[in-house]
This record gives C-alpha cells, structure tokens and sequence, in this order.
C-alpha cells in the first residue's frame, strides 16, 4: 500500500525494500548521495498515531537503511529527520553525511552543510540513468528483511 508522500517521492520507481510497516524510497532529490525517505505504510499522519508494531519494525528498517548505506556511501555520521511541513505521512530524511564530495558514475555530490545542519535546499538531481543506477545498487545491497 502505498500513501500520497511514498508517491510524491516516487514510489514505485524509487523503492529500495519494504519492511512490514516501512517503505525505504531514495529522494530524488540527494541533499547527499544516499538521501533516501523511510515512509511508515500504515494510515498516519502524526507519529503518535504509528501502532506499536511499526515502531518495533522501524528498528528493523533503520538497521537495514544503515547497512545499505555504509558501503554505498562511506558516510561519516548519518541523520534520520522527521520534517512533516509539506507531506502529511509519517516518515523520515534520512541524510548521510560526509566532509569530502562523493561521486557516483560521474557525478558529485557534496554535502554543502557539513559539518552543520543538512542543507536540505541544495541538492543535486542527478540524471535519470544516474538515477536508475542508485536506486538498483541500493536495492542490491539491501540485506535487511523484506515485507
């Protein structure tokens, strides 16, 4: 099932895996390389309304959004934010982070915030097949359990 944020950031197309109650999505827009959104499938619209079953499996996503994150990116410390201004379903930025630029097939990208804050308004969109290629290697390197 998916909710109005999973299809605004792309869902199906961007979907790395799903656990029982999350789905793990990369951002079309990368703050960083790796910017991905985990988004809560249940019908919630503010985190106290998440059931206790989502929040034992988010345990179980973070772990697998980790892992899938530490070989693709290398990041030096990694941020897991709720910002629910715009998209009214639960879910998180997550944002690893890094000193110095990374490249993936070609492209760079910098984390324009470090060592602050995310600099969530300066992204890089890389091109579709750039795109395609970070969607289909996290998926590869996805380890963690699947829905």
């Amino acid at each position: 099932m998916s909710n109005a944020t999973m299809r605004k950031f792309g869902h199906p197309r961007t979907l790395v895996a799903e656990t029982a109650h999350w789905a793990v999505l990369v951002r079309p827009q990368q703050v960083t390389l790796g910017s991905l959104v985990l988004a809560c499938r249940e019908p919630a619209t503010s985190f106290g309304q998440v059931s206790e079953a989502a929040f034992a499996d988010l345990r179980t996503a973070v772990a697998g959004v980790e892992a899938a994150l530490t070989g693709f990116v290398a990041y030096e410390r990694i941020n897991h934010l709720m910002l629910m201004m715009v998209d009214p379903d639960v879910h998180f930025h997550v944002i690893p982070r890094y000193q110095d630029v990374r490249r993936f097939e070609g492209v760079e990208f910098p984390d324009a915030g470090w060592p602050g804050p995310p600099a969530l308004g300066r992204s890089v969109e890389p091109p579709s097949a750039v795109f395609e290629r970070i969607v289909q290697t996290l998926r590869d390197r996805w380890d963690g359990p699947a829905a």
